[in-house]
């Protein structure tokens, strides 16, 4: 038994989305007591391949052919269908990305299997694999589990997890060999999907001062704006302070805005529902301000202060300026 964790590089570029769900991967094997791999697909996937050997994981597989050096459907589907025949993995896990989006249903298919997509969490009961995604735009969470045999297909949403690190391992690289024939590659690759450009890319910020309902009105911009500018943050906020107006919609944080994983994530007057909280989590630091020391926000804070915003936040610029000076 053991837990197949599928990298993703698009242009010569990992995916930030990869080591997210490879730290996904590593809790679930290390609660199952089963070794994890990262694999790999590309025309060239052994120079990536060696990129990942400093990670916690036990081999990495390197999957390459001609025929995958442009990413179809068609030409990733048979590799790792032929990789996951050969390896049985027990639980195969991808990021949650457009690509994988394209071709895991068909390829958990091929195996009679369906797969779990936007994981946010997993966790082991009794034995056996649980794997928790939203419903109803994240009002309810539904516990998923597969059947008896594997294996299992899982994609794991953006944000979910904190992204893993090199613990300076060395894994060994298998080189796995794949047979694909390009007349039955039926697509041709076409040009990348881009996301539409942002005047604003939050997901590159290091400090983030994010603002939620508790400020109450747009007039009061100006107190969380102050401390973004002591600290040389980009401002961010909660969902209904753009569906209000008071910010941009590209200022937006969760999972109908954007992703973000800075250094450190100021939530300011946040309660911190489930939507907002997939966007941010990923933080290295998070510290949140609210006086309900019942909010959500404080069960992923490392550092939280219970208190009013407009008293805490201006204390707070003026310690920063203190500091500088």
């Amino acid at each position: 038994m053991s837990v197949a964790v599928v990298l993703e590089r698009r242009a010569g570029s990992w995916s930030r989305m990869s080591f997210e769900t490879l730290a996904a991967g590593q809790k679930i094997a290390q609660e199952l007591s089963v070794p994890v791999y990262a694999a790999i697909a590309g025309g060239d996937a052994s120079a990536a391949s060696s990129e990942v050997t400093s990670y916690a994981v036990d081999k990495v597989y390197s999957i390459e052919h001609q025929l995958l050096a442009q990413y179809t459907a068609d030409g990733f589907t048979a590799a790792f269908e032929q990789f996951i025949k050969s390896a049985s993995p027990e639980i195969v896990l991808f990021p949650h990305t457009y690509q994988v989006r394209d071709f895991a249903p068909k390829l958990a298919a091929r195996f009679g299997k369906a797969l779990i997509s936007d994981v946010v969490s997993l966790r082991v009961d009794n034995g056996r694999p649980v794997f928790t995604r939203q419903l109803f735009q994240g009002k309810l969470n539904a516990d998923v589990t597969a059947g008896n045999e594997g294996p299992v297909f899982a994609s794991v949403q953006a944000g979910a997890f904190r992204g893993a690190e090199p613990s300076g391992g060395s894994a060994v690289i298998e080189n796995f060999s794949v047979s694909l024939d390009a007349a039955r590659i039926r697509s041709r690759p076409g040009d990348l999907f881009r996301e539409s450009q942002r005047s604003v890319d939050l997901s590159n910020a290091e400090l983030i001062v994010s603002v939620g309902r508790g400020i109450k009105e747009k007039e009061n911009l100006p107190v969380v704006e102050e401390l973004a500018q002591a600290l040389g943050a980009e401002l961010a906020a909660s969902r209904p302070i753009c569906d209000n107006g008071w910010l941009p919609m590209e200022r937006q944080v969760g999972s109908s805005g954007q992703t973000v994983s800075p250094k450190a994530y100021f939530a300011i007057g946040i309660s911190g529902a489930i939507q907002h909280l997939v966007g941010m989590k990923g933080a290295k630091t998070i510290v949140a301000i609210n006086k309900d020391e019942n909010a959500p926000i404080f069960e992923v804070a490392d550092y939280g202060i219970v208190g009013d915003l407009f008293e805490v936040v201006p204390a707070l610029v003026e310690e920063i300026k203190k500091a500088k000076s």
